[in-house]
């Protein structure tokens, strides 16, 4: 049985952040662990509130969590200030956290912002130099890159800029694209286009927190983060496809079409 962490935002309507991630976890078949940073006050129609944790309990979340169950794989989310990050970033250097993929939540499907802006810069220089994959989506990718990315061409001059400054792989997410949805992986120096097939369907509220979360039960599982990526894009696909309709705005996906 492998072992995932999530670290990460509480999701109070079901659909995104830790709640997103156990269940994707649990379609995969691993054994789901959360540590929590913030919890909002948030459904399908936008985030209410949102209350970060002290970072002190963060810490001691992620102490009870490593000296007894050890993950084989970690995925980041919401970090939304800089003491959570530092601390974070401490103690996945003092545990040896291995095959972490964090997922750079700054903006919500609704459109509020998740992370202070001055939190932006404490996460590229702590937690991005431990991630083995980080995937931004195209609004993400602006930031990070500092380039306005509109179309393919420029998610692809995104990841490679974002590419340079990390040790990791970089998959800049096309959700966002008109005609299609496709990403592109940095890996190695090298670039791959991963189609993906448009579907006709509003509902994608935590569709970042489930792909980063498949991704990470993948590498667990032993696949290299090409295949890993893959695999959790097909995963994806058909938790959209399953079209499951909830809420009165942009409704979650259905992780448990498989199951």
């Amino acid at each position: 049985m492998e072992k995932l962490l999530t670290i990460a935002g509480s999701d109070s309507s079901g659909g995104a952040g830790i709640q997103a991630d156990l269940k994707t976890f649990a379609a995969h078949k691993t054994y789901g662990m959360s540590v929590i940073t913030s919890v909002t006050a948030q459904n399908t129609k936008g985030v209410i509130d949102v209350i970060d944790l002290p970072g002190e309990f963060v810490g001691k979340q992620l102490d009870a969590v490593f000296t007894d169950i050890f993950p084989d794989a970690i995925k980041i989310g919401m970090v939304s200030n800089e003491e959570i990050i530092e601390i974070i970033a401490e103690k996945l250097k003092q545990y040896n956290g291995k095959n972490i993929v964090v997922d750079p939540v700054m903006v919500s499907t609704s459109g509020s912002n998740l992370m202070k802006s001055s939190a932006t810069r404490t996460l590229v220089q702590k937690i991005f130099p431990l991630a083995d994959i980080i995937t931004p989506n195209m609004s993400e990718a602006s930031v990070l890159s500092g380039i306005e990315v509109k179309d393919k061409e420029d998610m692809e001059k995104a990841a490679k800029i974002i590419g340079e400054f990390i040790k990791g792989a970089v998959l800049v997410k096309g959700g966002h694209l008109e005609d299609s949805a496709d990403d592109v992986l940095y890996i190695d120096g090298k670039i791959h286009w991963l189609k993906g097939e448009r579907i006709d369907n509003p509902n994608t509220h935590g569709t970042g927190c489930t792909l980063s979360s498949a991704i990470a039960a993948n590498i667990a599982k032993g696949m290299d983060i090409l295949t890993a990526v893959e695999e959790a894009k097909q995963y994806l696909w058909g938790a959209i496809n399953a079209k499951l309709d909830i809420g009165k705005g942009r409704g979650p996906l259905n992780h448990l079409y498989n199951i």
